[in-house]
């Protein structure tokens, strides 16, 4: 830019001509800024220095912009404009009149029970968005709160000191039986549930892992005849007589009333837990998210 240093020019000095061309002398612009009247002239004149043109002319009759400074004055008020928009945008997010809040859950959590959190959260702070993202699993979204992507995950617990949690609800896993099958109990047993074929979960996901441990530690080995991702499939399949699944009970809603329902032969439960990166600075509009399901959960356990 012509030997034109940009780094040299400052914020004060933009103010500080915007001022005197507003005023139009330097005493009202030094009462204004609450500066002395040198400094209003150094200012300027290091300014004019910095851009290598005169851009106000000193007169008897106060200071008046010449043509170079009606060119630099328009831009310095875009400058300070955005400068105010910057900061006001901060103060939204300092605020609670403003911000957003990124929460990521994985598929049963987002439809069973965030839309109820959200809205909960929406009447107490409606100038706050939330944003929604689903995940096919925990993995991914302990991902993503690592990476920054979203404020707010909501995982398994326990999970690593990495995250700061918080327990929401605890899931039992329970087994689906096809309507034919001849239970009179409520629990199930192994030797029953062999019988059909184990629609399974699909292996690569934190509870392919989990199962899997759990009919090891139970000496179990079950034929499994299929291996399905999807909770809404798995559900469907058993509706059709195609096999039993093990699901958890909030995976598997809505349950068709011709499936059989049956507590597991030896109980497993997942604790669902809201986490976010520990030991961070965090927006208070994640703050009072956090607080929400904190006394969201303090008053169900009462």
């Amino acid at each position: 830019m012509n030997g034109i240093n940009q780094n040299r020019i400052k914020l004060s000095q933009l103010r500080t001509l915007v001022v005197v061309a507003e005023h139009g002398n330097f005493s009202e612009a030094a009462l204004h800024l609450e500066i002395s009247q040198s400094a209003v002239s150094h200012a300027i004149a290091t300014l004019e220095e910095e851009l290598g043109v005169p851009l106000l002319a000193r007169g008897r009759h106060g200071a008046n912009l010449t043509p170079a400074g009606e060119g630099v004055i328009s831009y310095a008020r875009q400058v300070l404009q955005l400068l105010d928009g910057m900061v006001e945008a901060a103060n939204s997010h300092r605020g609670l009149k403003g911000g957003q809040v990124r929460v990521g859950a994985y598929r049963s959590v987002a439809t069973h029970i965030l839309p109820e959190l959200v809205a909960q959260f929406r009447s107490c702070f409606p100038d706050i968005a939330v944003t929604l993202i689903e995940y096919l699993d925990t993995l991914e979204v302990e991902r993503d709160l690592r990476a920054g992507k979203i404020d707010v995950g909501f995982t398994n617990l326990p999970t690593s000191k990495e995250f700061e949690t918080c327990e929401i609800l605890r899931d039992e896993y329970v087994a689906l039986l096809p309507p034919t099958a001849n239970v009179t109990s409520p629990q199930v047993t192994w030797k029953q549930l062999a019988t059909y074929p184990l629609i399974f979960e699909a292996s690569g996901n934190d509870c392919y892992v989990r199962l899997r441990n759990y009919l090891q530690n139970c000496g179990i080995s079950l034929p499994i005849a299929y291996e399905i991702g999807e909770d809404s499939t798995k559900v469907r399949m058993v509706a059709q007589g195609l096999g039993a699944t093990i699901l958890f009970r909030l995976a598997a809603l809505p349950i068709p009333p011709e499936v059989k329902v049956c507590q597991l032969p030896v109980p497993l439960e997942r604790i669902v837990g809201v986490a976010v990166l520990a030991d961070a600075l965090h927006p208070p509009a994640v703050y009072a998210f956090m607080n929400m399901l904190k006394e969201t959960h303090l008053a169900a356990a009462s």
